[in-house]
């Protein structure tokens, strides 16, 4: 689906508009020959985040004879990531297991054995320091 956005002096105005919905609010503008005022938007993914980044927004740039989505991400700040590492502590001490490690790099809790990769399904039992297979309910159990 075509995009499209209001121009003034070089910038955007307001947001993108659906080429449905700008017909039916522009009926008597061309599409495919944009008068003084309007030009064709494109459409950008946002990138992906890292742990340590913030995504800080949108906006909307020329690009040639069109205007794109473009976005903004910055890295954190050393005293953010303390932040945000120590509420991530501070919560796993409250819900977590003691026997898993703190990984900076990807701001989490990593168990002290990786989750089996077998195809069933297992939950961490802490007493043991190790995945247990979940025992689901027989069917047949005759639970009627």
């Amino acid at each position: 689906m075509r995009l499209f956005i209001k121009v003034s002096n070089n910038s955007a105005i307001d947001h993108p508009i659906f080429e449905d919905n700008f017909r039916e609010a522009f009926p008597d503008v061309d599409v495919n020959n944009l008068p003084e005022g309007f030009s064709v938007f494109q459409r950008i993914a946002p990138p992906e985040i890292g742990v340590y980044q913030v995504y800080e927004g949108v906006t909307y740039e020329k690009d040639g004879d069109t205007f794109k989505d473009v976005h903004s991400v910055r890295d954190m700040t050393a005293e953010e990531i303390t932040e945000k590492q120590q509420s991530i502590k501070d919560d796993w001490a409250v819900n977590g297991y003691s026997s898993w490690q703190f990984n900076s790099e990807s701001c989490c809790f990593e168990p002290p054995t990786a989750y089996p990769s077998d195809g069933q399904q297992y939950s961490w039992d802490e007493d043991s320091t190790s995945w247990v297979v979940r025992v689901s309910p027989d069917k047949n159990s005759g639970g009627n």
